[in-house]
C-alpha cells in the first residue's frame, strides 16, 4: 500500500533545504500567532501528516476570493497549493475541463471519501430549482450537496458563501443562500470578506493541515484567530477617534491629516476582521489606510445595512466616553450606539457645562 506524501516529502524532492523548511515553519507559526513553540509544532505536523486533499468549488460569485488567495505572501500560495495541500480540483484554475473535470471530481470523492476538505467559493441560488447557477449541466446546489456528503469539513470562502453577499441582497431574485443553510451535519468554517484577506485564507488552510482540526470558531462560525477583534480596535486612526478628531468632508484638512473616518461612514467599529493587523498586499495597506472607511464587507447583510457613507447612528442612549468600547464588546449589534455616544459626548458635556454655568451656586 502506497504511503501518502507529506508536505516535507514534497519540498525535499523539490530541493528545498532543511534550513529553508525550518524558516518556513517559523514564519508560518508567526503568521498564525502560535507563540514560541508554534514553529516546532508546525514542523512536526508537516513532516508527519499526509497532505490534505482539497476540492475547491465555485457557485454564484465573482472569483475575487481566488484572486485574493493567489496573492498570499505568508505562506506563498505556491507552497500551499503545490506542496502543503493536494488541490485535486478547482474548476477555475485547473487545466482540465468538461468531462475530464467531472471525472477528477468523481475520482477524488471515491478515493478520499470522508478525508477531503470541500472549499466553496460563492453560494447556491435555490430559486426555480437552482437554474441560476448551472455547473456541468446540473444546478450547482446539487453538486454542492453531493460533494459535501463525503467531505471531512467545509470552508466557506468569502461573504458569498458565508452570508450570501450582494447576490442575496434585497430583493434576492435568485434566492442566493449561504451554504450553511443548505448543508447540515458537517463542520463548516466561515471565512468572510469581499474578498477575505489572502493570508487569512492560507492561514486557515495551514492550521487545518498542521493540526488536523478546524481552528476555534466564534459564535458565527468564523476562526477566532482572525475574527476576534474589531477593525476599530487596532486601527492606527483610533487615537483620533478617542480625541474626537474626525474627517467631516473627503477633502478637508482633517482628511489630509489622516484623522478618523467614523463620520464618513466607516464601519470599522462594528466589523470583525484582521484588516488593521494583517493588512493587504503583503501587509502594505488596508482601506482605512488608503483614506476610505471600512464598508464592513465581512459582516452579515452588509449590503442591506444602509449606505456605505452613512455614519453609524442607531443612538438609543448616551454614555460616558469610556463606555463606547464596553458597549461594543458586549453587544456587537449595539456598537454603533457606543460609537455615536462617544462622538456625542463632547456636545453633551458642553450642554451640561452651560447648564451648570446658569445654575445658581450650591449652598
Amino acid at each position: 500500500m502506497a504511503v501518502a506524501e507529506t508536505f516535507y516529502d514534497v519540498i525535499r524532492r523539490q530541493g528545498v533545504t532543511r534550513r529553508s523548511f525550518t524558516k518556513f515553519c517559523s514564519l508560518t507559526a508567526a503568521s498564525m500567532g502560535l507563540g514560541a513553540t508554534g514553529a516546532a509544532k508546525v514542523a512536526q505536523a508537516l513532516e508527519t501528516r499526509p497532505r490534505v486533499p482539497v476540492i475547491w468549488m465555485h457557485g454564484l460569485e465573482c472569483t475575487c476570493c481566488s484572486e485574493s488567495f493567489i496573492r498570499s505572501a505568508h505562506p506563498l500560495v505556491k507552497d500551499v497549493i503545490l506542496s502543503m495541500i493536494s488541490l485535486d480540483y478547482d474548476d477555475t484554475i485547473m487545466a482540465a475541463a468538461g468531462f475530464q473535470a467531472d471525472a477528477i471530481l468523481k475520482e477524488t470523492r471515491e478515493k478520499h471519501k470522508g478525508q477531503y476538505i470541500l472549499a466553496v467559493e460563492g453560494n447556491p441560488p435555490l430559486n426555480e430549482g437552482g437554474m441560476f447557477c448551472i455547473d456541468g449541466g446540473r444546478p450547482f446546489v446539487e453538486k454542492l450537496k453531493e460533494m459535501a456528503e463525503d467531505a471531512s469539513a467545509i470552508i466557506a470562502w468569502g461573504a458569498c458563501a458565508s452570508w450570501g453577499c450582494v447576490q442575496a441582497a434585497k430583493p434576492n431574485p435568485t434566492q442566493a443562500t449561504p451554504i450553511d443553510k443548505v448543508i447540515t451535519g458537517k463542520p463548516i468554517i466561515k471565512v468572510p470578506g469581499c474578498p477575505p484577506i489572502a493570508e487569512v485564507m492560507t492561514g486557515v488552510i495551514t492550521y487545518i493541515t498542521t493540526f488536523g482540526r478546524l481552528p476555534e470558531l466564534d459564535r458565527q462560525g468564523r476562526p477566532q484567530m482572525f475574527y476576534s477583534q474589531r477593525i476599530h480596535d487596532k486601527c492606527y486612526r483610533r487615537p483620533h477617534f478617542d480625541a474626537g478628531q474626525f474627517v467631516e468632508h473627503w477633502d478637508d484638512e482633517n482628511a489630509r491629516q489622516g484623522r478618523c473616518l467614523y463620520k464618513m461612514g466607516c464601519k470599522g467599529p462594528t466589523t470583525y476582521n484582521a484588516c488593521s493587523t494583517v493588512r493587504w498586499n503583503n501587509g502594505l495597506s488596508f482601506p482605512i489606510q488608503s483614506g476610505h472607511g471600512c464598508i464592513g464587507c465581512s459582516e452579515d447583510d452588509f449590503w442591506d445595512k444602509g449606505p456605505f457613507y452613512k455614519r453609524l447612528s442607531n443612538i438609543n442612549q448616551f454614555g460616558i466616553e469610556a463606555n463606547a468600547d464596553k458597549i461594543g464588546f458586549a453587544v456587537a449589534g449595539a456598537v454603533g450606539v457606543g460609537v455615536a455616544a462617544h462622538a456625542a459626548v463632547t456636545a453633551v458635556g458642553r450642554v451640561t457645562a452651560k447648564h451648570d454655568d446658569k445654575a445658581p451656586p450650591k449652598a
